[in-house]
């Protein structure tokens, strides 16, 4: 099989297209031919050598999301029959031909998307279900979103509108904010340097209360300010640390709203919550991607031969939504 491989820490011209061994499915596995992935901040991370894949993932090709279709089967598998069309999230290994994952941690594909959108879905959409289930956010709630005009963020913002929330959404210039609206988006504010403008903003659209959840995709100072701009009890998930993993936090406020800080993470996760994760999207996600009730968002298409440049578009921070790499 073909796969990219990372043959030095660096940047993206240490990406090379190598023939590689095809992986045999173990027990309980399944082998996927890969149609088309997306890129996500941990492969810039492993790239650059700042973020090694789990344990059994490989170890220089990078990729964390696949679509494809099933085309054998590993001892002892049984819930899945060649050609099936499926999705999912792996360790590593994904920006290939070919790649193998238990049997149980993948979803079914609906009919209607094509594989290009179908490789925006997996991260995007099983991050943001997953980190709006963490938070137990409730039809008639303000979510707060940041970085919104990513794939993580789009999907939640969606993902809010059709679960009866309203969505409020920070990114960095109105630009994104205006194409956010089409996407779930109700309200956004293009956030600078000066987080001082969160609050305010977040109160004047919950007629004073604040949001009910939040969903931070970009931690550092961010995270303060928006503790500042939570309801009485409300629920914040960190999910990304785009400017930061450190920052200072004003203890007083997380006391006195009663607030709940939690973190979360998809990669490196055993096998059997991600196995929980899949399946809970599958079953609550997939039927509104096969209605169009929610859709996966592209920002561009690149061949696995240009997995370079797809790096180069991911890191101009410009993209709006996923940055999707076809192998076939």
């Amino acid at each position: 099989m073909k796969a990219a491989v990372i043959t030095k820490p660096g940047g993206p011209d240490v990406l090379e297209i190598h023939d590689r061994p095809d992986p045999v499915p173990g027990h309980e596995q399944i082998l996927v031919r890969v149609r088309a992935s997306a890129l996500n901040r941990a492969d810039l991370l492993q790239r650059r050598g700042a973020y090694p894949p789990p344990a059994g993932a490989p170890v220089d090709i990078p990729g964390i999301e696949f679509a494809g279709e099933v085309v054998a089967l590993g001892p002892g598998a049984r819930e899945w029959r060649v050609g099936d069309r499926v999705w999912g999230l792996v360790g590593g290994g994904a920006h290939a031909e070919l790649l193998v994952t238990h049997e149980r941690a993948v979803a079914p594909i609906p009919d209607a998307l094509a594989w290009a959108d179908a490789g925006a879905v997996p991260e995007a959409f099983i991050t943001a279900h997953d980190a709006l289930r963490q938070a137990d956010a409730r039809p008639g709630e303000v979510v707060l979103v940041h970085a919104v005009g990513s794939g993580v963020g789009l999907a939640a913002a969606q993902l809010s509108r059709a679960w009866g929330m309203r969505c409020l959404g920070t990114a960095r210039t109105p630009q994104k904010l205006d194409r956010a609206r089409n996407h779930g988006l109700d309200a956004g504010l293009a956030l600078g340097t000066d987080l001082a403008t969160l609050a305010p903003f977040v109160r004047e659209h919950t007629d004073g209360r604040g949001a009910d959840v939040a969903l931070d995709l970009v931690g550092g100072p961010y995270l303060d300010a928006t503790l500042g701009s939570m309801a009485t009890l409300g629920r914040i998930v960190l999910v990304g640390t785009m400017a930061g993993a450190r920052g200072e936090l004003d203890y007083r406020r997380l006391l006195q709203g009663r607030i709940t800080l939690r973190g979360t993470v998809l990669r490196a996760r055993p096998i059997e919550e991600r196995i929980a994760v899949t399946r809970r999207f599958g079953a609550e996600v997939g039927p509104a991607l096969a209605s169009g009730a929610v859709r996966p968002v592209v920002d561009s298409r690149f061949s696995l031969d240009e997995l370079p440049r797809a790096h180069e578009r991911l890191e101009s921070n410009a993209t709006f939504g996923k940055v999707v790499v076809t192998m076939s």
